[in-house]
């Protein structure tokens, strides 16, 4: 049987890991997937109508490259470089902070079905969560981890979420999410701050995530990383742009879920 699980480094393992970063969407929350594709087609319509030459599908090439690029950031990097890419062709943009309001209010249309049935009871809780997602939680908590939840997602709606589905209770260093200042928070301020007021040295950081952004994150200050290159919203295979974009910046190995629990968990504490 082939494994799910990619080694990069054969060398690493997380034995002396006593903290673990999660981020939110896509590697334990599928409340948001096809977040995408709401997100790209919003910005390639106005770029569309300023009539540049480009073709549709050259715009969306371009969107769709900054787009991941900045997944597992703020929400407003994304927007700040939309913005950007308004004026690099003539046009006036608005704040970014328009455009990501925008956004949310196209997003939150989107998952309102989703959100309804978690609160109704409609959907039970683990069938919105990355599979093998909460046994991987309840192996980490039971092995003593402090961990630490840090969303590019506005703080409010992903705590919200978080609560609907059960796992806000995992993350006893705290669940960290954008801020209106976006600038005083990001996943390496995080991080440094975590290791400034705590006794944990990066080394005894574990990380997971989808986005690189967090996985760099990590391996900077000399932790391990378990990128998480989840196909959403099935989670059954590698997303190869995902698994590109976190095996560049250093992951030690690659998932699409967290199916593959026991296989793990034995390869990060041999």
């Amino acid at each position: 049987m082939v494994s799910q699980i990619e080694v990069r480094n054969p060398e690493a393992n997380a034995s002396r890991a006593k903290v673990a970063l999660f981020d939110f969407d896509g590697t334990i929350s599928l409340i948001r997937a096809g977040w995408f594709d709401v997100m790209v087609p919003m910005m390639v319509e106005p770029l569309l109508e300023l009539k540049t030459g480009e073709s549709e599908d050259e715009l969306t090439a371009i969107v769709e490259e900054f787009v991941g690029q900045l997944t597992g950031r703020q929400t407003i990097y994304q927007m700040i470089e939309f913005a950007a890419q308004l004026k690099k062709r003539g046009a006036k943009p608005l704040d970014p902070v328009e455009y990501k309001h925008r956004y949310l209010d196209l997003l939150s249309e989107y998952i309102k079905g989703r959100i309804a049935a978690l609160e109704s009871g409609e959907t039970h809780p683990d069938e919105l969560i990355v599979p093998g997602g909460r046994r991987l939680l309840d192996t980490l908590k039971q092995r003593g981890f402090t961990m630490y939840l840090a969303s590019g997602t506005d703080q409010p709606f992903m705590r919200a979420e978080a609560k609907l589905l059960q796992v806000d209770g995992y993350f006893d260093g705290g669940m960290f999410g954008a801020l209106d200042d976006y600038k005083s928070f990001s996943k390496r301020i995080l991080i440094a701050k975590i290791i400034r007021e705590s006794e944990y040295a990066g080394k005894e950081f574990l990380g997971f995530g989808d986005g690189f952004v967090e996985i760099q994150n990590v391996k900077e200050v000399g932790g391990v990383a378990v990128g998480v290159a989840t196909d959403e919203p099935a989670c059954e295979n590698v997303d190869p742009v995902k698994r590109e974009r976190l095996a560049g910046v250093g992951a030690d190995w690659i998932v699409p879920n967290f199916s593959a629990h026991d296989e793990l968990v034995n390869i990060l504490f041999p």
